[in-house]
């Protein structure tokens, strides 16, 4: 599985267009072996991203899951290396639910 691909399904808020065809380009790129087509193969790696992006949005869009939707703060929060910081601009640090060392005043 390529690194890059994120997990799309069963988010809030849910995977924008430009999330699934930037995976579903991930994934072309894995396959083909090429992260960027040659001018020959231009027009099949493009049809190709389009055909994944496709069939990835169908799959998201009609999954049946009974688990609550995960939230993409937290989940970006776990994925985060030991040492990596993330800061979130708010209006209202103290109001802020990931704490006050990750969220500052704007």
């Amino acid at each position: 599985m390529c690194r890059s691909i994120k997990t799309l399904a069963n988010f809030e808020p849910p995977a924008t267009d430009e999330e699934v065809r930037a995976a579903a380009v991930q994934f072309v790129r894995k396959l083909s072996g090429a992260s960027r087509p040659s001018h020959a193969n231009e027009l099949v790696f493009d049809r190709a991203v389009d055909e994944v992006t496709a069939a990835a949005s169908r799959l998201i869009r009609e999954l049946r899951i009974s688990a609550p939707p995960r939230d993409r703060i937290q989940q970006t929060i776990r994925q985060l290396a030991p040492g990596d910081t993330l800061v979130a601009t708010v209006e209202r640090p103290e109001e802020c639910p990931l704490g006050s060392t990750v969220c500052k005043s704007a």
